[in-house]
């Protein structure tokens, strides 16, 4: 591993999460949260941004993501877990992805 990789990619990780976070709103985003690599501190080479999205919509699952991904355009490797408001105040207590999520980072402020 190169010395210093590791505090460069995560420079890189959290200039486009900021760079993120100020489009959410305009986005339609109604709360989201940092998960992933960043979130716990974990940084390596294949490190990528990953965030948890209560995101209205009717796309499919496997789909939402699409809509950011298009929209933002995010400049590093970037994965949009995206849930309805329903989905997730059904699913915040019993879903691994949401708990992990929401107990490892506070929920950003959109």
């Amino acid at each position: 591993m190169v010395f210093g990789f590791a505090t460069h990619r995560r420079q890189q990780l959290e200039a486009e999460f900021l760079r993120i976070a100020g489009s959410m709103r305009q986005l339609g985003a109604q709360r989201f949260w940092l998960t992933g690599d960043l979130a716990r501190n974990e940084i390596g080479p294949d490190s990528e941004l990953e965030l948890l999205v209560v995101h209205e919509t009717e796309q499919p699952f496997h789909r939402r993501s699409d809509f950011f991904q298009t929209h933002l355009r995010p400049q590093v490797g970037t994965t949009f877990i995206v849930y309805t408001p329903e989905e997730f105040a059904r699913l915040c207590e019993r879903d691994r992805v949401i708990i992990e999520a929401t107990s490892l980072s506070e929920e950003v402020i959109v």
